[in-house]
């Protein structure tokens, strides 16, 4: 009788201990991409962005219409804001030039090869709110390469500093004292 249990025993491990392995159920090669959102032809009535920009982590010059306010950085005496609210006509440009680049779809804002950095470099942070979606993009210039994407987007933050440089209210703004190495 114990030979028997014996036998069964091991009959009973050789089967478990099989040298055939399962094949893994096939795994799909490639998820889809989630196909980039739309931006909508004409402005929504909740479209409101922030750029804060500067050198390096020392980002103090802000544009904010959620607050309809600028920031300057005056370096040496620390910052100064000021009430400025844009147009109907000059958000309807900035939009524009939002939906040219598609902001609210994929970038690529890091550089594939970053064998060099410089000193001092610009950096942008934006805050971007179109048709009850909100968006975050940062991108750095600390690289020696930019991406395509990084350069419409500082393209982008030129033109709409440049609508700000217009305003009485900025104008009113102290100058800056010093530099940033």
């Amino acid at each position: 009788m114990k030979r028997l249990f014996s036998l069964l025993g091991i009959l009973l491990l050789l089967t478990g201990c099989g040298t055939e392995t399962k094949q893994p159920k096939e795994m799909p090669k490639e998820m889809p991409k989630e196909m980039p959102k739309e931006m909508p032809q004409a402005m929504p009535a909740d479209f409101d962005f922030t750029v804060r920009y500067g050198y390096g982590e020392v980002r103090k010059n802000e544009i904010n219409t959620y607050e309809d306010t600028v920031t300057k950085d005056l370096i040496m005496k620390g910052t100064a804001t000021a009430s400025i609210t844009f147009t109907l006509e000059e958000m309807t440009l900035i939009y524009d030039k939002m939906r040219e680049i598609n902001i609210m779809g994929e970038k690529e804002l890091i550089p594939a090869s970053n064998h060099c950095s410089r000193t001092p470099y610009t950096e942008d942070s934006w805050e971007i709110s179109i048709d009850g979606e909100t968006k975050a993009l940062t991108w750095s210039g600390e690289n020696c390469n930019v991406t395509s994407d990084a350069q419409q987007l500082l393209e982008l933050r030129t033109f709409i500093h440049n609508i700000v440089k217009g305003k009485e209210a900025y104008k009113e703004l102290p100058q800056a004292e010093g530099g940033y190495d």
